[in-house]
């Protein structure tokens, strides 16, 4: 006798699960539910088809080979009966069927013998006025960014407002503002964009490119009501009222869950379905992946939330393979993102310090900028890392990276990314291996020098300054306490000490041992070069003089133009 597979849920995970079953049982029934009619798409896609760069909404659910992934592709080409509007209403272990509602508004039991979920997450609603006014959007499917296609194509829409300032938040005001032109305004409730996730410096970093690009940030405020007669007109806050033709909520997603609570499997504080590492929930019958699920947190060895598309793509395939007899294991995810910011890109895995902290660590972030390639290759580009690292055990954390979108950013953070669940130390980031080739990295790679400066600093050789301590310093009014010492070579460095001579003093790092009898013992020393390299060869120097009342710059004056800082004219 068959085997019957109920799925309920087919975005992601669902058809995941579906396909790679039928690839190892063929002879099985699979049975494939979603209540919306359109099934199996990309929804991580939607900010692209949005801003057009995804010029139609078919292409997110094709295949690589152009086939759309509707019904018949599901039952001719996978052997999967797909059943788009069909409504999952109760779950009954007992007798092994779920009650569904049809499309004709009949309800009726499907059979099982193995059942899935992966009925994923629903947008967070703020508890405000106006959220059903006309032009509202979460943007929670498909069909939300169709409507808004249509609207900024159709030239409805000349101001925006986007509600949160995370993943969705940012991909849904850079697709505005880059090839539409609309006037967008994001609206934070925290001090930073991307909060959580990456620190201060990096999330000023982007903030800072979008800005280039005309989308304005209000950090650091809480709407009070969207307002509106009919169809929206404007975001109160409670600083400010902005205008608004159309108003973007991103504030966060929770766990469609109703129906696994109502059947009685066990489900976590937040709501989220609790399952083993073989995905099978506290019903060994019933297995759920996708955003509905609780997963463990492989820096914390606590319970985590990870909703990502290629995190349920590959829990579909852990449970299409365990559904047929076999033992496939999820251990867990430490987090891995990337959020595009025009040319540029955010990314990260693991803890940002904030969160390592709050989690119990003694956590500290070092940061290092750096060309991507070797610094003699004609095309290259300074990239910015951070690397959260536990000052007690020099256990490697997290790290966030900020660079250009076609940089080697985002390869150095998946890197490490890769070995974060094994709990390395520093000096495992010191000595990782990467593949070398000017064309593609130094020979002392950026990830190389980010260990070496995270040793040099645990083991006190180096005292890095972060950027916002420069900024507190350097917009004083009083600084004759301290003197900037500009470590890079003649050139830009005069120019500073002649528009500052009393704080400013230019010696080349190279020149410093011969020069010693300029520099103060009775002031602070703020060490700066263009990336921290020479700064910090200066520090060391100046130590070993007797100069210990000193501090570096840690990723030098590349990334204090990165974060915005006009320190040449804020004096």
């Amino acid at each position: 006798m068959s085997e019957n597979i109920l799925i309920i849920g087919a975005v992601a995970v669902g058809p995941k699960a579906a396909c790679r079953f039928k690839r190892l049982h063929q002879d099985a029934n699979v049975t494939l539910i979603d209540q919306d009619e359109i099934i199996s798409y990309g929804g991580c896609g939607i900010p692209y088809f949005i801003s057009g760069d995804v010029s139609d909404e078919s292409e997110l659910r094709s295949t690589s080979f152009h086939m759309v992934r509707d019904e018949r592709f599901f039952q001719d080409d996978k052997g999967v009966t797909a059943l788009p509007g069909t409504k999952a209403l109760k779950i009954d272990r007992k007798n092994k069927t779920v009650r569904v509602l049809e499309k004709d508004k009949t309800e009726k039991d499907i059979p099982y013998d193995k059942l899935v979920i992966g009925v994923g997450t629903r947008p967070k609603e703020l508890n405000i006025s106006g959220t059903t006014l006309k032009n509202v959007y979460s943007v929670g499917n498909l069909h939300d960014a169709m409507m808004i296609k249509q609207m900024v194509t159709s030239g409805q829409v000349e101001k925006a407002v986007v509600i949160g300032g995370g993943f969705i938040g940012l991909e849904m005001a850079e697709a505005l503002a880059d090839m539409w032109q609309i006037e967008t305004s994001v609206v934070e409730y925290c001090d930073q964009i991307m909060p959580g996730f990456v620190s201060k410096n990096l999330s000023r970093m982007a903030r800072h490119r979008m800005e280039g690009d005309g989308v304005s940030f209000y950090l650091g405020e809480s709407v009070e009501a969207i307002e509106g007669t009919g169809a929206v007109v404007s975001v109160k806050t409670n600083k400010r009222s902005l205008p608004a033709d159309l108003v973007i909520m991103a504030v966060g997603i929770g766990p469609n869950t109703d129906l696994a609570k109502d059947a009685g499997l066990d489900i976590a504080p937040g709501g989220f379905i609790v399952v083993n590492d073989h995905m099978q929930t506290s019903d060994p019958d019933i297995y759920a992946g996708g955003d509905c699920v609780q997963i463990l947190n492989l820096i914390t060895g606590k319970p985590g939330y990870f909703p990502l598309g290629s995190m349920a793509n590959r829990q579909g395939r852990v449970i299409g393979t365990n559904l047929a007899g076999g033992n496939a294991v999820f251990k867990g995810a430490v987090g891995s993102f990337v959020v595009k910011t025009f040319d540029m890109a955010l990314a990260g895995a693991g803890l940002s310090v904030e969160t390592a902290l709050k989690e119990g660590f003694d956590a500290v972030g070092i940061q290092v900028s750096q060309f991507d390639r070797a610094h003699f290759y004609p095309e290259k580009e300074i990239i910015y890392l951070e690397l959260v690292v536990d000052q007690k055990t020099r256990r490697v954390l997290g790290i966030q990276g900020f660079g250009g979108e076609n940089s080697g950013m985002f390869a150095r953070v998946n890197a490490v990314a890769s070995i974060l669940q094994y709990q390395p130390t520093v000096d495992a980031i010191s000595n990782l291996e990467l593949a070398y080739s000017p064309p593609f990295a130094s020979a002392m790679d950026i990830i190389n020098a980010l260990g070496n400066a995270a040793e040099n600093f645990l083991d006190g050789r180096y005292m890095p300054m972060e950027l916002d301590d420069f900024e507190q310093c350097w917009q004083k009014e009083d600084k004759d306490d301290c003197l900037f010492l500009d470590c890079r070579a003649y050139g830009d460095a005069r120019v500073f000490e002649e528009k500052y001579p009393e704080i400013w003093k230019s010696i080349p790092h190279n020149e410093l041992h011969q020069r010693l009898d300029e520099v103060p013992k009775d002031k602070k020393l703020v060490l700066i070069c263009n990336t921290g390299v020479r700064s910090y060869e200066a520090q060391v120097n100046l130590r070993a003089k007797g100069f210990e009342n000193t501090v570096s710059v840690g990723a030098g004056i590349a990334s204090l133009k990165q974060c915005g800082m006009d320190f040449e004219t804020d004096s």
